[in-house]
């Protein structure tokens, strides 16, 4: 690469899917300068749940962003941030009626963590097999989905303990038994690495993200629930990808019933504004020494404008109820695929958080992955894809998707697997 090339200066760490430089967006499409169109079944990783530059949002930044853009909590408390607050607590579980704003979805998982071994004085945390938690330095050590996001920067963060996810695909199990297997192993754990009482928390994603987009069984996270109640450990959920509507519900907690201590938020809060939050209860975040973590940007008004517009816009157009249909919609159409193309091993999913797992022989086949991801954008339909064996596409479109627009992709989808020998 020359310094003529327009990327030259931006930092090759990043990995692209693309170099499609879009100038604006408009519901599950995205534009270049010359009107090149692309179908956006990625969000943004998971980002732009209320499609991109969704009028109301717009309006909401461009209000605020005339007004005050910045005024740092610790000084002064922007309004937008209150209202954040309000919004957020009318949204979660009663159990959870305190909030920590902040930037990203790792610098919410760190609060969480922190505020974890502040509230219970114990050094330890558990988190799962397969898990995405972020890429700073005490994220890197919660994650274990591919080596890629640790290889070189060791030694990380220690006390971080991991034990497997009820994968049932991968382990060759029905649900049950990947619910007893992981129940067990993570009982094995516990008598054996980090004792309950020096065991702060166990944080999981009530869907694995980049682990596979595979669901935990809901029996699962109940009895993770009574085992944390047991021994005094928190239980967080990092919903930062599952969080508002994405799984077809608000927050996916909600197929469960269960409660954490500690809820972790991100991704589709603020339409493409970066901003996140730790929620959890007053009493719990009363534990947390005042100062004892921060920020310079949390509550940033602009921010927290963005993150108010889009539960109002979440919870006026109900789009986490049209997630759930069109994803009931997708899942039925890659589950006709999967009865023609053998090399789909597995359908899964909730709302419009859906894996196609590849498998040849029993065995991941990230190749054919790749092959389809590049059949789609070679017809302008934008897929990623994720898994430790990078073998699983992913789908993850605006929660704004129309039955139609569903259609048209598991049809491209088709196409691209014709190609693929």
């Amino acid at each position: 690469m020359t310094q003529t090339d327009p990327l030259y200066h931006l930092s090759p760490v990043w990995s692209h899917l693309t170099t499609f430089q879009p100038v604006r967006g408009e519901g599950i499409f995205l534009y270049d300068a010359n009107g090149k169109r692309l179908m956006d079944f990625t969000s943004g990783i998971g980002v732009t749940n209320t499609g991109h530059a969704h009028p109301r949002v717009a309006a909401a930044v461009q209000a605020q962003v005339a007004k005050l853009i910045h005024g740092q909590i610790n000084i002064v408390i922007a309004p937008s941030a209150i209202e954040l607050s309000h919004l957020l607590n009318d949204i979660t579980p009663p159990e959870i009626d305190c909030f920590f704003l902040s930037n990203s979805g790792a610098e919410a998982t760190e609060g969480a963590v922190k505020l974890a071994r502040h509230a219970t004085k114990r050094p330890n945390v558990i988190v799962f097999q397969g898990s995405f938690h972020g890429r700073t330095a005490q994220t890197m050590a919660m994650t274990t989905s591919k080596t890629i996001y640790r290889a070189g920067f060791q030694p990380l963060p220690g006390g971080i303990f991991v034990t497997p996810f009820p994968y049932a695909y991968r382990l060759g199990m029905d649900e049950e038994g990947a619910t007893d297997y992981a129940l067990d192993q993570l009982h094995w754990l516990l008598k054996a690495q980090t004792a309950p009482e020096e065991t702060a928390a166990i944080v999981i994603e009530p869907v694995l993200g980049e682990g596979g987009y595979v669901p935990a069984p809901d029996r699962f996270l109940r009895e993770l629930r009574d085992l944390c109640r047991e021994h005094g450990i928190l239980l967080v959920f990092d919903e930062i990808q599952t969080g508002f509507g994405r799984t077809g519900k608000m927050f996916a907690l909600e197929y469960s019933g269960v409660t954490p201590d500690i809820l972790i938020m991100a991704k589709g809060l603020g339409s493409g504004v970066p901003i996140s939050a730790v929620g959890a209860s007053r009493a719990l975040m009363e534990k947390w020494a005042i100062g004892a973590h921060g920020g310079t940007y949390g509550g940033n008004a602009l921010a927290a404008a963005a993150g108010a517009a889009t539960i109002r816009v979440l919870r006026d157009e109900k789009l986490p109820e049209n997630a759930a249909r069109q994803g009931d919609r997708l899942l039925d159409g890659l589950k006709s695929l999967q009865a023609e193309f053998p090399i789909i091993g597995d359908v899964r999913g909730r709302g419009l958080m859906v894996g196609a797992e590849f498998t040849r022989n029993g065995q991941p086949d990230k190749a054919a992955a790749k092959a389809v991801q590049q059949g789609c954008l070679e017809r302008d339909l934008l897929l990623l894809t994720c898994g430790t064996y990078d073998n699983v596409i992913r789908w993850i479109p605006p929660l704004v998707v129309t039955p139609l627009q569903i259609d048209e992709a598991v049809q491209i989808f088709a196409e691209a697997l014709g190609d693929v020998k």
